[in-house]
């Protein structure tokens, strides 16, 4: 018995189709994952640039200190 015989182009179509999917997908989750980084960035980064503490030249010793 013939297994459903479909011809080259319905093949290239199906598998042309099953990337796209493939495709749209990965790129959706990349976005999500990216997203959820950017959001706790966010949540991390210093707000207060002001005082935060720098590091300064010791102009005796040539050292950085706080």
């Amino acid at each position: 018995m013939p297994s459903i015989l479909l011809s080259p182009l319905v093949k290239w179509a199906l598998a042309a189709a099953g990337g796209a999917v493939v495709v749209h997908w990965v790129v959706k989750e990349a976005r999500r994952i990216n997203d959820e980084l950017d959001a706790q960035r966010a949540r991390v980064r210093i707000r207060d640039h002001e005082n935060r503490p720098t590091l300064r030249r010791d102009p005796v010793s040539g050292e950085y200190r706080l």
